[in-house]
Formats: C-alpha cells, structure tokens, sequence
C-alpha cells in the first residue's frame, strides 16, 4: 500500500518544452559556471550537442553513461544532480526514509529514490516509480560489469533483456548480469514501483 509521501512524490508533472527543472537545470548551471561552451562539453562527453541541448531543456534523459561522461566532463559528481535532503543521522549505514536522493527523470516518466548511503559503492537500492507511459526507451543499454535484480511492489513491470520481453507483476522478482542489453517500462495503465538493486553502484 502507498504511503502518503509515496504518493506526494508520485505526482506526475507533464514536462513542457522549455521546462530547465531538475537534472537539465542542473548541468546547464555547472557548465555556465565552469565557463565552458556547449560545443566543448558535448566533444568531452562524446555526445552531439543537439542532445546536451536537449538534456538541459529538460526534453530527454541521457543513458547512466552518458550522463556520467556529461558529469565528468562538468567536472562534477553524478550525485549533484539528485536532491539532497538534510541528513539528519550523518550515518554511513542508515539513510533514513525522508533523507533519500531522489532523481526525477523528467520526460522519461519515472524517479529514482536512492535507498543505500553513498559509502557502500559495492551495491546500490533504489525505489523506482514509472508512471503509465514512462520507460528508459527504445534503445536497450547495458553496464561493462556487475548485475542487477529486483522485485516488483505495485503494477506491471515490462523488461525486455536481450530481445525477450518478460511481463513482472506484483511479488515477483528479477536477476541478470548488467552486461545483458535491457531496456523497461510500466505495463498498463497503473504506475509500476520496483524496488531495484545493482552492484556496484551506478550512481
């Protein structure tokens, strides 16, 4: 059953064409102040500089590689781009349930709550919600090493791994080598919450 914050942070926002919230924002700030022009950032990256266009106006989501490479060459760390609670504990093992990083996806239709403290970088939790219509996309991606597994809390999850498709409903549960090709997304017309581990972390 959601809870009342679950539902709070569930709320979906369409994103509009000239929306600069959240992660585009953020980078488009870090390189103003870096002084470094789009072109540069983009050639850093590896990336076409329609695509750090569109990121930074908030009209799609970059790969996890590619928004590593974005970072790196922003000379800053991944996990600027989430939002960061007070922490209250200071704790290297408990992240308490309102101290959590949330990475809000914007056009993808999904956000990310990171679970595990940013000291355990052997293996990361996060909370998924992808709303109806929200997916990483058409293009499947992998990690070069590590795996990943998870369980689904509410609606239908659709993950596709290696061209098979598998339809994942409530209680069952996933696991496969992050260098497999995948891609997923919410099945139906109820938002989709997994509960998502990786090793080692991603973010």
């Amino acid at each position: 059953m959601a809870s009342s914050a679950g539902i709070a942070l569930r709320q979906r926002r369409e994103p509009e064409a000239d929306d600069m919230s959240g992660i585009g924002i953020r980078l488009r700030q870090r390189r103003k102040v870096r002084g470094l022009p789009m072109k540069e950032v983009a050639e850093r990256a590896d990336i076409s500089i329609g695509l750090l266009s569109q990121i930074e106006r908030g009209l799609t989501m970059p790969s996890v590689r590619s928004l590593n490479a974005i970072c790196r060459a922003l000379d800053m760390p991944v996990g600027w781009l989430f939002d960061t609670p007070s922490n209250e504990t200071g704790d290297e093992v408990l992240v308490q349930r309102h101290e959590r990083r949330v990475l809000d996806l914007g056009a993808k239709g999904m956000i990310k709550e990171l679970m595990t403290p940013d000291s355990c970088t052997g293996i990361q939790m996060m909370r998924l919600v992808i709303w109806p219509g929200g997916s990483t996309g058409q293009t499947p991606y992998n990690h070069p090493q590590g795996a990943k597994c998870g369980t689904v809390l509410a609606g239908t999850l659709g993950l596709e791994v290696d061209g098979k498709t598998y339809l994942i409903g409530v209680g069952d549960s996933f696991a496969f080598e992050a260098t497999r090709l995948i891609r997923f997304w919410c099945e139906g017309d109820q938002e989709t919450e997994v509960l998502w581990i990786v090793a080692p972390a991603v973010y």
